[in-house]
Order: structure tokens, then C-alpha cells, then sequence
């Protein structure tokens, strides 16, 4: 197969808003040992996306300068030694960076085939939420059938992705989010309860709602509900934290409950994990969570599609937390 020498993709001249961004044109990726090479069809824009734009996330590195965490395509080179996939193939994956370009080289072993009678837009809503909310949600906190969880941000890509996962899987789910529209699209998703921040404390519907607190929670807000979440769980429960939208700095919190509740805060980032850490999450994917895209259980939720030209609308929708889902780049 002939491949251009060259590819258009996002450039980021400078750290800034979302108009920093411009499109220009650079080198095609070179496959590193265990890649594949993705002609681009489809990108997820993602809130790390975001902060790296703004200076706050930088790249591995390793790692692409280029934005972008996941993507959908088809492989139109492999490097040496590559069995999982061949030209031809389409896959989604997470991207350790360079998803908004034409081209983007991802980890073989980050790769997934599309689930049945996708396309490349839905599949590549896919590869970042699932991977987050699989290892922090699953295998770092432990979630189980009869489980109950609280989800934070419960209409973000996230949210709406954990929320059916955890109901997937068995477990009782609440969640929060800031208006009627997002509540009301977080309980057709499964949850038992949405609970709008902005008129409701989400500690009291908790201790309302199960007397006893919630056994886990996923937050992304950080620091200004730390002390809160602590109050929503239950004895020998678990605070999972993936995001820090509210700053991650806390003063003054009382720490006692996590002492007198046996209490275990975690948290993570995906992009700095090894590689045999991001094959064990995908292959657990593929595993346990494909076969529920395959058959329709589950499914992302996509707001709205952008044309890749259209990149910095789409981080101006990002920033504006209006949407309910993903937001996605289809590359023309």
C-alpha cells in the first residue's frame, strides 16, 4: 500500500484556548516495534485534550505531540512482529497521543476490533472511557453485582459509560449531574437516581436513598467534594478518583471517616501506565465488556460530531459541559 509522505492533523503553536488550535501539515507517524498505523476516520475529544491544549496535561515523553487519545480506522501498516492485526483490518484504540491527524500509529496491544455493525464514529467513542472506567471503576475498586456506586459527572463520556457498565455488571448506580435534561438521560441509562448538584445535597439523597452510604464512588470533580464523598460511603468502602475539575488541592478536610470506616481512596491517569498495564485492560475488554456492544446491552452515547476541521468547536463544546455523551471528529 502507497502512503502519502505527509498528513494533515491539529498543530498547537501555542498553549492557550481552543483557537490555538490550526490545522497544518506534518510527517506521517513511524511505527515504533509492536504498532500498527491507523488511517484516521474517526477521533473522541476528551477533557485530557483539553488540559493539554491549555498547558495543564503534557504529552509522554515518547508520545506524539499531537492531541488526541482515541481513534477509529483502518491499519494500513504494521510494524515488525504485529500478529493481532493486518492491513485492512479496522480497529478502535487508545492512543498514547497523535489521534487528531490523518494518520496516528497506536500500541497493537491498545487495539480493538469494532464492535458489531459499528462504525467508526461510535467505535471510537469507545477506546478512552472504556479503558478508564474498566481499570478504575473494575479492577482498582473492585465494583461487584449488589454493589452500590455514586458516578460523578453521570452525562460526561465517562459518566454515561460507567453508568452502564456498573448497571451492566449488577450494581445499584447513582449519580450526579447539573441539570433535569442530564438527570433525566442518567436514570434512561440506568441509574436509580440522578441527583441534580445544583438544588440537592448528594450526601443526604445518599444517606437518604441506602442508609448506609454508597460502597463506591467514581469522582472527576476533586478537591471541593473530597470531604463529601468521604461522607457518602459506607463502612470499607472505596473513593475512586480520575479527574480534578475543581482543583486538586483540599484544605481543612476531616480525614477521621477514613479511619472509622475503614475507608480506601485510589485514584489514577491512563496515559502514564505501562504497556502490559493497557494490554491487561484491553484484553479484559475484549473479554468481558465487547460481547455487550456486540449484542446492544451497552453502548456510547455520541452528543455530537464535528468535521475535523471543526476541532475548535468541538473543544468550545467540550469547555461549555453542555453536552450529554461524547463529542466526536469525523475525518473527511
Amino acid at each position: 500500500m502507497t502512503l502519502p509522505t505527509d498528513m494533515r492533523c491539529v498543530d498547537l503553536p501555542s498553549f492557550g484556548g481552543p483557537e490555538v488550535m490550526t490545522i497544518a501539515r506534518k510527517p506521517l507517524p513511524v511505527l515504533k516495534p509492536g504498532e500498527v498505523l491507523v488511517r484516521v476516520e474517526a477521533v473522541g475529544v476528551n477533557r485530557p485534550d483539553v488540559a493539554q491544549r491549555q498547558g495543564n496535561y503534557p504529552a509522554p515523553k515518547d508520545a506524539s505531540p499531537i492531541l488526541g487519545l482515541e481513534v477509529a480506522g483502518e491499519v494500513v501498516d504494521v510494524a515488525p512482529g504485529v500478529t493481532d492485526f493486518a492491513i485492512g483490518n479496522k480497529i478502535c484504540g487508545l492512543a498514547n497521543g497523535g489521534a487528531y491527524a490523518e494518520y496516528c500509529a497506536i500500541p497493537a496491544s491498545q487495539a480493538l476490533r469494532f464492535p458489531n455493525g459499528y462504525d467508526a464514529v461510535r467505535a471510537a467513542a469507545l477506546p478512552e472511557n472504556y479503558f478508564t472506567v474498566w481499570a478504575n471503576l473494575f479492577q482498582m475498586a473492585g465494583l461487584t453485582e449488589g454493589e452500590s456506586v455514586l458516578i460523578h459527572g453521570g452525562s460526561s463520556g465517562i459518566g454515561t459509560t460507567a453508568i452502564q457498565l456498573a448497571r451492566a455488571f449488577g450494581a445499584e448506580v447513582f449519580t450526579t449531574a447539573g441539570s433535569k435534561d442530564k438527570c433525566d438521560a442518567c436514570v434512561k441509562l440506568g441509574a436509580k437516581r440522578a441527583i441534580n448538584y445544583r438544588d440537592e445535597d448528594f450526601v443526604e439523597v445518599i444517606k437518604a436513598e441506602t442508609e448506609a452510604g454508597v460502597d463506591i464512588i467514581l469522582d472527576m470533580v476533586g478537591a471541593a467534594y473530597f470531604e463529601k464523598n468521604l461522607s457518602a460511603l459506607a463502612k470499607d468502602g472505596c473513593l475512586s478518583i480520575i479527574a480534578f475539575l475543581s482543583g486538586s488541592v483540599a484544605e481543612k478536610v476531616n480525614l477521621a471517616p477514613i479511619m472509622v470506616k475503614r475507608l480506601t481512596v485510589t485514584g489514577s491517569t491512563m496515559r502514564p501506565r505501562t504497556a502490559e498495564e493497557k494490554r491487561a485492560i484491553r484484553d479484559d475488554l475484549l473479554s468481558q465488556v465487547w460481547p455487550l456492544l456486540d449484542k446492544g446491552t451497552i453502548a456510547p452515547l455520541i452528543h455530537h460530531t464535528f468535521a475535523f476541521e471543526d476541532v475548535v468547536e468541538a473543544h468550545r463544546m467540550m469547555e461549555s459541559s453542555s453536552h450529554i455523551g461524547k463529542i466526536m471528529l469525523r475525518m473527511a
